[in-house]
């Protein structure tokens, strides 16, 4: 596979709403979907049918290669890339590698929550830290016992956290998004004028930030390798057409406007390091639970692996929609045959989600999805086997529509490596 990166700057308020079905209230969304942005893409290629892309006359020549194929490309969503450190600085592009979403199993204190920078053993900033709980619940159970932390730094309440986040200098840093609201008047279409009792808000994305610092999201599209010889024609095309590109609803009231940068970069995957890693913390961790006598049940000379959703994904099991990730399902995700696969723990939630096709001028169905953030935890007796396919898991992502930027996942996420007395 090919990766192009893509650097979305935000050039005026983006409506990247969603309407949760039954319900009255458009929301904004806190990151761009993949799905808009294969939209936005489509939409120019064919406004600009016969310049770039010269074969889309025969049965939809490189578009329909590009889009609607058995394997088309995939179109990663677009997360928020304006990372802010103390007082409020904002991290240069450059020293941003990659965004990527905290597991369902973080948790921070429930009154000042958020990452806690260390310097000389004290806290630089007002949050009590991060923490990753996965690997001491998974040892609780075995010893029977309950795990309900508190806080490290007062020993008060925890809850749950989530967001995006990036690591820079062995730190984790909060990637923001900020929004607000945009008042508007309706037109009365036969006068041309504005309509009396007509007034409506629309929640967006902010265009900037700080002063004179726009909003910057990071995205990929990724080419399977049928399509490798389309890579180069798709990057020059989204980067020779930077300025035209429109994001999200409301176009013809000023929104959407953004400059995307395309540009080439190598895949680097390093699956079973990750995997190694892991488990060698896992096993410290379940030498030091150890102080709490003899477990119920050994733990399993097995090796473990987590899946993490990096985004909604959209899962069935037979015909029937679901949010967890069995060992049946994974082993057809990845064509393995491993009969002692097995999945240990998941943590997931799920919610709705329905959509816009702007091509036919449709609804799309309303589907039940598992929310970004989704934790799953695997063992296997064959490791070597799974290296590979886990690797292309990563690219190719699990469930339906994963050309939209739906089921993206990562194996072994760093944060899973945070533990309390340790929080980030």
């Amino acid at each position: 596979m090919k990766r192009i990166e893509l650097e979305i700057k935000a050039l005026s308020p983006l409506a990247i709403s969603r309407q949760k079905p039954g319900g009255s209230v458009s929301e904004c969304e806190d990151y761009i979907p993949g799905s808009v942005i294969r939209g936005a893409v489509a939409s120019e290629i064919l406004k600009q049918s016969g310049q770039q892309f010269t074969n889309l006359s025969k049965n939809g020549g490189d578009f329909q290669a590009l889009f609607l194929s058995d394997e088309p490309v995939i179109f990663q969503n677009a997360y928020s890339a304006n990372v802010k450190a103390e007082k409020g600085r904002i991290f240069p592009q450059n020293r941003i590698q990659e965004i990527k979403l905290l597991p369902a199993t973080v948790l921070s204190s429930k009154t000042k929550p958020g990452f806690c920078r260390k310097r000389n053993e004290k806290c630089s900033t007002e949050s009590k830290g991060a923490f990753d709980s996965l690997i001491d619940r998974f040892c609780a159970e075995y010893y029977g016992l309950p795990y309900d932390p508190n806080c490290p730094d007062d020993g008060g309440r925890v809850e749950p956290y989530s967001g995006f986040y990036s690591k820079i200098d062995g730190m984790y840093y909060n990637a923001y998004v900020s929004k607000r609201l945009l008042t508007r008047v309706g037109i009365n279409r036969r006068r041309a004028t504005s309509e009396e009792e007509i007034l409506y808000s629309i929640e967006v994305l902010n265009e900037s930030e700080s002063k004179n610092r726009q909003s910057i999201y990071k995205s990929s599209i990724l080419i399977p390798d049928n399509l490798d010889n389309l890579t180069n024609a798709l990057q020059y095309f989204i980067s020779y057409n930077a300025n035209k590109f429109r994001l999200g609803g409301s176009i013809s009231r000023g929104l959407g406007k953004v400059e995307i940068h395309a540009k080439l970069v190598d895949i680097k995957q390093h699956i079973e390091s990750k995997i190694e890693i892991f488990n060698d913390h896992l096993w410290q961790r379940w030498r030091k639970w150890s102080v709490f006598g003899n477990p119920i049940e050994e733990l399993s000379k097995r090796t473990y692996f987590t899946l993490d959703l990096q985004s909604d994904a959209i899962l069935r099991d037979k015909w029937q929609s679901t949010t967890v990730i069995s060992a049946q399902m994974l082993k057809q995700f990845a064509n393995i045959e491993d009969d002692l696969l097995k999945l240990e723990v998941a943590y997931s939630s799920y919610d709705y989600r329905s959509g816009w096709n702007a091509a036919w001028g449709l609804m799309k169905d309303v589907e039940l999805i598992t929310n970004k953030g989704a934790v799953y935890l695997f063992s296997t007796a064959q490791p070597d086997i799974w290296y590979t396919a886990l690797a292309n898991l990563e690219l190719k992502g699990v469930g339906e529509r994963t050309c939209e930027g739906f089921g993206q996942v990562e194996v072994c996420n760093d944060f899973h490596l945070v533990f309390r007395e340790e929080a980030a």
